[in-house]
């Protein structure tokens, strides 16, 4: 796809997204997808276009997330100020977790960011003020500047599609510079790279600590939208989540981690809403069981996009037209 074709699906989803509270769709379940839509998109940054597994990043999505509920429950600091404490959480999250990762490669560095992920967790779940298991709850969303309500699900829609795409755009602009061109002759070739005289090892740690901020400021207005931090959030099973959304969705694109992010949430609800549904008709406990097996049932399309779609969805897409042009060409 050229640049023009891309501006013009950008702008039709966007206008898609302006419409979903007119169209009978239910925002916050729109504003859920959008945070872990964010989440993809800065876990891209790091394995699309820098070619960096990291299995830790429910740290920063999560760390960021009880920073926030924390700062806006307990302290009552201005909601504003919550978001950037979250963010400002995961790129020094980042900085730390990168800082000792980066000096691995391949396997050694992926099991170093689970390794650290996981005392985080085990952090989380001992210390009081973060709610143990039962996490942060009913975290206020509060006014916006001072003036904008978030307690109405449509206004906090609209805040958190505006953040959201903002953001966006900022990964636009990183992979287009000169920085996300060396990102990628990093991941390409990495002796190359230092043959140059660049030094990997700097813009690898900045890269991961931008992907860490920018997975805080997920967490943080996922925090913010839903009203509560769990466990859930840093959890190993939320990094192997984003894994999966950015490869089902289509690694070192775009689009794909948006595409990957909304098959995998739709997924969740849709098939838990299955499960109640044959739990109401049948009278049986099908309910609980079909629950275990959400993460069976997505794994198993995994193995089946990976199977059939070995560049993700939007990875497939885009090849496909590229074929069709040179046909045309």
């Amino acid at each position: 796809m050229n640049k023009t074709s891309k501006n013009i699906l950008y702008g039709l989803l966007l206008l898609v997204l302006l419409a979903v509270p007119f169209i009978g769709i239910y925002p916050v379940l729109v504003m859920k997808l959008l945070c872990f839509a964010l989440f993809a998109s800065a876990f891209n940054l790091l394995l699309g276009y820098t070619g960096l597994l990291s299995f830790g990043h429910a740290a920063f999505l999560g760390g960021s997330a009880y920073v926030t509920g924390h700062a806006l429950k307990v302290w009552g600091v201005p909601t504003e100020v919550g978001l950037l404490l979250g963010t400002l959480a995961g790129a020094v999250l980042g900085w730390l977790v990168g800082s000792l990762a980066i000096r691995r490669q391949g396997i050694y560095f992926t099991m170093i960011t689970l390794a650290l992920a996981q005392m985080l967790f085990f952090f989380c779940l001992q210390m009081p003020f973060t709610g143990g298991e039962d996490g942060l709850q009913a975290v206020p969303r509060g006014q916006l500047l001072g003036f904008i309500n978030l307690g109405n699900d449509l206004t906090m829609y609209y805040v958190t599609l505006l953040i959201t795409a903002a953001a966006f755009l900022l990964i636009m602009r990183i992979v287009h510079s000169p920085f996300g061109q060396i990102l990628k002759a990093i991941k390409e070739n990495e002796p190359r790279a230092i043959s140059l005289g660049y030094d990997t090892q700097r813009f690898k740690l900045m890269v991961f600590v931008l992907s860490a901020a920018l997975s805080g400021l997920a967490g943080s207005l996922k925090t913010l939208a839903m009203g509560f931090a769990t466990l859930t959030d840093v959890h190993w099973t939320m990094s192997g989540s984003v894994v999966l959304m950015t490869l089902v969705g289509g690694l070192g694109t775009l689009s794909g981690p948006l595409v990957g992010a909304a098959v995998v949430i739709a997924l969740e609800n849709k098939l838990g809403e299955f499960g109640h549904l044959v739990a109401s008709t049948t009278g049986i406990e099908w309910f609980n069981g079909l629950g275990e097996s959400v993460t069976m049932v997505i794994g198993f399309i995994f193995v089946v996009c990976v199977l059939a779609f070995r560049r993700g969805i939007m990875g497939e897409v885009i090849a496909l037209v590229e074929r069709w042009r040179g046909k045309q060409a």
